[in-house]
C-alpha cells in the first residue's frame, strides 16, 4: 500500500513575517509611486533646470557687480515684477536673486503639484473603482490613505532632490541651497492636505480638481496683494506662498517659520481623514450640482465634450485672461528700467527684438504663451484618455456613437477652444497693456495671440497620434515632445546653435508678433502636420482595443 503523503496545512504569515515583506501597505505605495511616475518625473524636470539656470544666468548676465546694482534698482523694486515673484531680498547677489526667481515661481508649481497628486491619488483612484477593490481586501482606509500620502511624500522629497542639485550645479552654497529648496517644497504638503480635504468633500475628482484649484488661485491672489501693496504687507501670513517667502532663504533666514506648513499640513491631512472615515465611497460630503436635464448638450458628441468638459474649459480661459491682463500691464514698467545690455543681447537671439521697448516685452511674452496653448491643446487629449481610462467611453460607444465621431468631437473641440484662447489672450494682453500706459494696437494683439494657434493645433494632432496608437504612453510623450522643442529652441537660440539645429523644432518657425511679421508658410506647415497626425490617429484608433 502506497505510503499516503501527509500535507502540513498552510501557517498564516505573522504580522512580523508580514512587515519583513512588505505587506499591503508597501505594495500600495510601490503602486502609486509608479501611476504618479508621469507628473512626478515632469515636475522634477522643471524644478532641476529652472532652478540651475537661474543662477548660471545670471552669474553671465550681471558680470559686475556694478550692474548687479542697477538690476536691484531697476527690477527689484519693480511692482509688476513682484506679481510673479514675490517680495525681493537682496537681489544684488546671485544667491538673493536665485531665491527670489526660484522660490516665487517653482512655489506655485509646488502648490499645483500638491493639488494634483492628492486629487489623483485619493478622489481619481475612487472614481476610476481601485480604491473599492483594495478595500474589499485585507487593507483599511487608513492604510490606504496613508499609503497615498507616502507616495506623495516619496515624491516631494525627489522634487527636493532635484532643485537641491539645480542649486548645486549651479555653484550656490550647501546649506542655503538645502534650506530654499526646503523653503520652495514646504508648500507641498499644505497643498496636498487641501487636495485631500477638497478629495472628501467633492462628489467627483473634477469637481475636487476645481475646489483645490480655486484654493490655489485665492492664496496666490493673497501673496499678489502682499507682495504690491505696502499696507497689506500682512497678508503674506495668510498663504501658504507667503510662508515660503517669509522663510527668507539667503536673507537673514528665518527657519522657524517653517513651523506654520507643518502644523497646517498635519491639520490638513487630520481632518480629510476624519472626512473620509464619515463618508461612503465614490460619494462626498457636498451634493452633487445637478441642473436641468441638458439634453441640449448631449446632441453630438462634440456637445458631449463640451459638457463634460464644460468646467475645465472655463478655468482654463480663466487662469489664461487673468495672467494675460497681469503681464500685459507690466509692459511699460519693464520697457521704461534701464535694462543691461548683457540681457537685451541674450533675449533678441529668441528673435523678440529689444526688450526696451514694449512690443520686445510683449513679442517675449507671447513666446510663453504658444507652450501654454500647446499645453492646453495637450491636456485636450488627456481628458479623453481620461475617458477611456476610467471605462466611461465603453458605456458611452455602447449607445449611438462612433469611435471616428467621438474622437473627431473631442479634437474639435480643443481646436475651437484653443483658438478662442488664444484671441482671449491677444484681448485680454491689450487690455492690461493699455491700462499700465503702454500704447498698443488692439488689432496686432489679437494677431499676436491667434499666432499662438498653429503650434497648439500641431501638439494637438501630435498628442491624438499617441494616444491612438500608445494610449498608456500619451500623455509621457505628448507633454515630452512640447517641453523638449520648446526648450530646443530657448536653450538653442541663446547658446547660438546653428540654424539648421534650431530648425528642427517648430517653435523656430513662429513669427513673434508684433516684433516680427506672421509667418504664414510656417503656420500652414505646422497646421498640415498636425492635421495629418490627427488622421492617422483617427484611422489607428478605429482599429484597437479600448485599454484601461
Amino acid at each position: 500500500m502506497p505510503a499516503v503523503s501527509q500535507e502540513t496545512p498552510a501557517r498564516p504569515r505573522t504580522r512580523r513575517e508580514t512587515r519583513a515583506h512588505g505587506g499591503p501597505a508597501s505594495a500600495l505605495v510601490a503602486r502609486a509611486v509608479r501611476d504618479s511616475r508621469t507628473l512626478t518625473v515632469v515636475f522634477t524636470y522643471l524644478f532641476l533646470v529652472y532652478s540651475f539656470v537661474q543662477p548660471v544666468g545670471y552669474r553671465r548676465i550681471y558680470t559686475t557687480q556694478a550692474s548687479r546694482e542697477e538690476f536691484a534698482r531697476s527690477f527689484g523694486e519693480n511692482s509688476g515684477l513682484r506679481l510673479l515673484y514675490g517680495e525681493p531680498h537682496n537681489v544684488a547677489t546671485v544667491d538673493g536673486y536665485t531665491a527670489w526667481r526660484v522660490g516665487g515661481v517653482l512655489a506655485i508649481a509646488a502648490a499645483a503639484f500638491g493639488v494634483l497628486m492628492a486629487v489623483r491619488a485619493l478622489r481619481g483612484e475612487e472614481d476610476a473603482g481601485r480604491t473599492e477593490l483594495t478595500l474589499a481586501g485585507i487593507v483599511s482606509r487608513r492604510t490606504a490613505y496613508l499609503s497615498a500620502l507616502a507616495a506623495i511624500g516619496i515624491a516631494t522629497v525627489i522634487l527636493w532632490a532635484a532643485e537641491f542639485a539645480g542649486f548645486a550645479l549651479g555653484q550656490l552654497p550647501i546649506a542655503g541651497s538645502a534650506y530654499l529648496a526646503l523653503a520652495t517644497v514646504s508648500v507641498i504638503p499644505v497643498f496636498t492636505g487641501i487636495g485631500a480635504v477638497a478629495s472628501q468633500l467633492a462628489p467627483s475628482r473634477r469637481i475636487a480638481a476645481e475646489i483645490a484649484g480655486g484654493a490655489v488661485g485665492l492664496f496666490f491672489l493673497l501673496r499678489v496683494v502682499a507682495d504690491t501693496v505696502s499696507a497689506a504687507g500682512w497678508l503674506r501670513w495668510a498663504t501658504p506662498l507667503g510662508w515660503a517667502e517669509e522663510m527668507r532663504p539667503f536673507a537673514d533666514a528665518r527657519p522657524v517659520v517653517l513651523l506654520l506648513p507643518v502644523v497646517a499640513s498635519v491639520l490638513l491631512l487630520w481632518l480629510a481623514a476624519r472626512l473620509g472615515a464619515t463618508r461612503d465611497i465614490g460619494s462626498g460630503l457636498l451634493p452633487e450640482r445637478r441642473g436641468g436635464s441638458g439634453m441640449a448638450l448631449l446632441s453630438s458628441p462634440v456637445a458631449q465634450a463640451l459638457r463634460s468638459q464644460r468646467d475645465s474649459l472655463i478655468a482654463w480661459a480663466g487662469s489664461f485672461a487673468v495672467f494675460a491682463f497681469i503681464l500685459g500691464t507690466v509692459a511699460s514698467s519693464v520697457s521704461s528700467n534701464g535694462i543691461p545690455a548683457g540681457v537685451n543681447r541674450q533675449v533678441a537671439k529668441l528673435g523678440v527684438g529689444s526688450l526696451t521697448t514694449p512690443a520686445g516685452y510683449l513679442a517675449l511674452i507671447f513666446f510663453v504663451y504658444v507652450l501654454g496653448v500647446s499645453l492646453f491643446a495637450c491636456a485636450q487629449v488627456g481628458a479623453a484618455r481620461r475617458e477611456e481610462a476610467d471605462q466611461q467611453l465603453e458605456t458611452l460607444l455602447a449607445l449611438p456613437v462612433g469611435r471616428i465621431g467621438w474622437l473627431n468631437g473631442r479634437l474639435l473641440l480643443g481646436a475651437v477652444a484653443a483658438a478662442l484662447i488664444c484671441l482671449l489672450i491677444g484681448l485680454c494682453t491689450w487690455a492690461g497693456a493699455a491700462a499700465g500706459g503702454t500704447s498698443v494696437q488692439a488689432g496686432q494683439m489679437l494677431e499676436a495671440g491667434l499666432n499662438c494657434l498653429p503650434a497648439a493645433l500641431l501638439f494637438l494632432g501630435v498628442a491624438a497620434l499617441a494616444y491612438a496608437a500608445v494610449p498608456r504612453a500619451s500623455a509621457a510623450i505628448a507633454y515630452g515632445l512640447l517641453v523638449l522643442t520648446f526648450l530646443w529652441q530657448a536653450v538653442g537660440a541663446l547658446v547660438g546653435a546653428p540654424g539648421w539645429l534650431t530648425g528642427l523644432t517648430p517653435f523656430a518657425h513662429i513669427g513673434l508678433v508684433p516684433t516680427q511679421p506672421f509667418q504664414a508658410a510656417g503656420a500652414a506647415v505646422m497646421i498640415g502636420i498636425g492635421v495629418a497626425a490627427a488622421g492617422v490617429g483617427l484611422a489607428v484608433f478605429r482599429r484597437r482595443d479600448l485599454i484601461a
